[in-house]
């Protein structure tokens, strides 16, 4: 299917409480994952005086052009990843992270991404790099077995990976369904398709999704101005613990990560968070557009203090044993 081909309008996840949450809207923001550009635009039409639109996928900025131009300057479109966000603008009011594969990714058969839709085997958002076939045709099997467990919660993953190697070579999305299909039980109705998990690993791993969302935040950090607001919708739990964690650590509301390594220096909160629990959808987002059923979203406000880096690790990232380790 071809971008002009799906005209299904698309519905920006929890976009309602994300502008109730952080009005009023005003000053420059940067949304970091434009992707069909929903949240973009209500952020223009909540106040703000310009959004400065970032996007690894030319695609994204492609589908775009025939209404963009409309805004003038107060879009600035910036192809990159959101993890370098801060070299891109700095003093900013607002950032906005929606995490995950965007509908327009997905809606394309030829992108890869959905086991709805045959096609080649890809998942790069960036369209460069390592696909998701390369993956599994030159991984090994207890890499393969890792990236499907850690980034996918898969307890099938070791049998999961087994059949995907003993299968090579896996090209296309029908085929590397029906491998994972073949080692799970039939799905009982209202559960989610057998290869959710294995493919959502796959896309992580290629894109280098959880790397890059520790290092976006970092960035966001250092990008707002105090008083800027940082609102990051999640999709799976992985994501939501990390901003959690990353949220808890820069408003100084976390222990000692490790109760047997030294205390930690008290730092001066980097930010204010107003809302302890995380907003998800209300039954009417959920009637609406059922996407919105695992998302989440936190938002916190910057303070002054100086902007400080992190390890990854201390965010709860799954980490990939390294080769030769256990």
């Amino acid at each position: 299917m071809s971008a002009a081909a799906d005209q299904t309008p698309h519905i920006p996840v929890l976009i309602r409480p994300l502008i109730g949450a952080v009005s009023p809207v005003s000053g420059r923001w940067l949304d970091g994952t434009f992707g069909n550009g929903g949240y973009t635009r209500a952020l223009l039409a909540a106040g703000a005086d310009q959004v400065i639109a970032v996007d690894r996928d030319p695609l994204a900025f492609q589908m775009a052009a025939d209404w963009v131009a409309d805004y003038g300057d107060r879009i600035v479109m910036q192809e990159g990843v959101f993890s370098q966000l801060d070299t891109y603008a700095q003093d900013l009011d607002g950032v906005v992270l929606d995490l995950g594969v965007s509908s327009m990714q997905l809606d394309l058969a030829e992108r890869g991404f959905s086991f709805m839709r045959d096609g080649p085997l890809d998942m790069r958002m960036s369209q460069s790099g390592l696909s998701a076939a390369d993956l599994c045709n030159t991984a090994d099997e207890a890499e393969l077995a890792d990236i499907i467990y850690l980034y996918g919660e898969e307890r099938a993953s070791r049998r999961i990976a087994k059949a995907i190697v003993a299968a090579r070579p896996v090209t296309t999305t029908g085929q590397l369904a029906k491998i994972v299909e073949s080692c799970l039980p039939r799905a009982k109705p209202n559960q989610s398709h057998p290869a959710t998990r294995s493919f959502q690993a796959l896309r992580i791993a290629v894109n280098n999704e959880y790397g890059e969302l520790a290092e976006g935040l970092m960035a966001a950090e250092r990008a707002l101005k105090p008083g800027g607001q940082l609102a990051v919708v999640t999709f799976h739990s992985v994501e939501d613990r990390m901003v959690k964690r990353f949220l808890q650590a820069r408003s100084g509301n976390i222990a000692n990560a490790n109760r047997y390594a030294p205390e930690t220096a008290q730092i001066t909160p980097a930010f204010r968070i107003e809302k302890r629990k995380a907003i998800g959808p209300d039954d009417q987002e959920l009637a609406e557009n059922p996407r919105s059923r695992s998302a989440k979203l936190r938002v916190a406000i910057r303070t002054d203090a100086p902007a400080q880096s992190l390890d990854p690790a201390d965010l709860g990232m799954p980490m990939m044993r390294k080769k030769g380790g256990r």
